[in-house]
């Protein structure tokens, strides 16, 4: 019998009744877009988070590239991020019409490595965007620290990290503004595409959400460029759903992933480690990922054992073919090189049980001698 990578068909059987009957409603009074099941969402997902304000939004690109339109970054602004990221990251940087400059990683947590911010900033710098990789917030003490000194805005693509904390305080109310994703497979899913926007700021917010309706201040007045945005009223019902259980979803991830690192940091084989967990984060674990000597053979065992594996990212950004004639080749990013060629993620779910982990725990022993 195969794990499955995640397990979403569980965790809606647990959730049946509620998921349903949030959606019948939706039926019943037809109000598909910008139902009050919208603002009802963005109430309780600020105050999980513990900002002002939270506007829900298409997808997670659109989650970090509205604030980017809403501080007015674009065309000889340059932005600084990781270099190792889904490439929605440096996507919306240049959709902005900005220029995104590349940092290299911490190998130990797969984040952008603050030291190494300070030497990429030009007086065209106009932002950071530090991402919260598999999971895990990164040092934002000293990135905010550093955008204070000189005048930046910080975006935190938290499109992995819904839920996650650092010394206390949530991902997502750290920064100038953060995005967010709800694809199903994240720590917190829709039924589709889905994301939201959270800041302290309210002219900031106003902002953002003309932008998210095609510009417009009230209907048939367009007061800036803007996009069709919205979250629709059927995605917010699941997530409201799923919101009713989502702390102790989140308390199940740590401890699966426990139970991982606990089992791992055993195996004594050159190349593999896991991921550091900083002792003041906790994670909202996305992803459980290892870095393995020869990723195609230990693939290979793990599939013939019956666990399903995936890769997080196998090219970094700068590298990929598009995106090539806008990044330094003088600027040293080896440890996301290395990332990319060794990092693979197993099974993890809060519905995953013991014996279940065991037989991934087995596998990837195996796998490793």
């Amino acid at each position: 019998m195969t794990v499955p990578f995640i397990d979403l068909k569980t965790q809606y059987k647990v959730l049946k009744t509620s998921i349903d009957t949030r959606i019948q409603a939706v039926l019943e009074h037809g109000a598909y877009i910008n139902g009050p099941e919208v603002v009802e969402l963005e109430k309780v997902l600020a105050d999980f988070v513990g900002v002002k304000h939270c506007l829900t939004i298409a997808n997670g690109t659109d989650a970090l590239f509205v604030p980017l339109m809403a501080m007015g970054i674009g065309d000889g602004d340059e932005v600084i991020t990781t270099a190792f990221s889904f490439i929605a990251t440096a996507e919306v940087i240049m959709l902005a019409g900005a220029k995104p400059v590349y940092v290299d990683i911490d190998p130990r947590t797969y984040n952008i490595d603050a030291t190494k911010i300070e030497a990429a900033i030009t007086p065209k710098t106009k932002a950071i965007m530090p991402v919260s990789l598999y999971g895990q917030i990164p040092d934002m003490d000293a990135i905010n620290a550093i955008a204070k000194k000189h005048n930046l805005k910080v975006i935190e693509d938290a499109a992995q990290s819904f839920g996650a904390q650092y010394k206390g305080k949530r991902s997502c109310s750290m920064t100038d503004a953060a995005g967010t994703s709800f694809f199903p497979a994240k720590p917190l899913g829709c039924y589709g595409d889905g994301g939201a926007i959270f800041t302290n700021d309210s002219n900031l917010y106003k902002v953002m959400k003309e932008i998210r309706e095609h510009g417009s201040e009230v209907r048939y007045y367009h007061t800036r460029l803007g996009l069709n945005a919205r979250l629709d009223t059927i995605q917010c019902a699941v997530l409201l759903a799923k919101m009713e259980r989502y702390n102790w979803e989140l308390e199940q991830r740590e401890r699966v992933a426990a139970r991982y690192t606990d089992a791992f940091v055993k195996i004594n084989a050159p190349g593999f480690s896991v991921t550091t967990l900083e002792s003041h984060n906790h994670s909202a674990w996305a992803q459980y990922t290892l870095a393995v000597s020869n990723r195609a053979d230990f693939q290979k065992k793990l599939q013939e054992a019956g666990v399903p594996t995936s890769i997080h990212y196998p090219r970094i950004m700068p590298d990929q073919p598009f995106y090539q004639k806008t990044a330094d080749p003088n600027v040293d990013l080896s440890k996301s090189r290395w990332a990319a060629d060794h990092v693979i993620s197993i099974p993890l779910y809060p519905d995953m049980d013991e014996a279940t982990q065991d037989k991934v725990i087995a596998a990837v022993t195996a796998a490793s001698k």
